[in-house]
């Protein structure tokens, strides 16, 4: 892959970045649930000895390779977990991580220095646009 290609699309790096941290956080919310097993949960120490242990299937000093079967061991071994934990305990919580509050968005420290610079006669309902003055698709900042 191209220099060109890696820097066309950051939100693709963003988008991989954040659906890791998103099954880091399940893992974690089904570690604490009290309705998953203990023997899937037990896969998890299992995963850092393996990975921790000082004999590998490759060898470490191998540049790349010794690192490779942790690697596969990590990503294998977090995959059967979640399998193995029970279907609707990890759609609950994929549904609370994936689940969007619907809000506006504004910058605080902005609004302070503007608050210090406008005069007290203008109110915050002044200067805010009605819903039906914006136009459509616009998001009111």
């Amino acid at each position: 892959m191209s220099q060109k290609n890696r820097l066309r699309d950051p939100d693709q790096a963003a988008g991989l970045i954040a659906e890791i941290l998103k099954q880091g956080r399940l893992i974690l919310l089904l570690l604490r649930d009290g309705r998953v097993p203990i023997w899937p949960k037990l896969i998890i120490p299992a995963i850092l000895a393996y990975i921790l242990w000082p004999i590998d299937l490759l060898p470490d000093p191998i540049l790349g390779l010794g690192q490779l079967d942790d690697v596969a061991v990590l990503v294998i071994g977090l995959k059967v977990f979640l399998e193995l934990c029970p279907a609707h305990v990890v759609r609950e919580y994929l549904d609370d991580l994936s689940s969007v509050v619907d809000g506006s968005y504004r910058v605080v420290k902005e609004e302070r220095d503007q608050e210090a610079t406008r005069p007290q006669a203008l109110t915050e309902a002044d200067e805010r646009p009605s819903a039906e003055e914006l136009p459509a698709g616009s998001v009111e900042r």
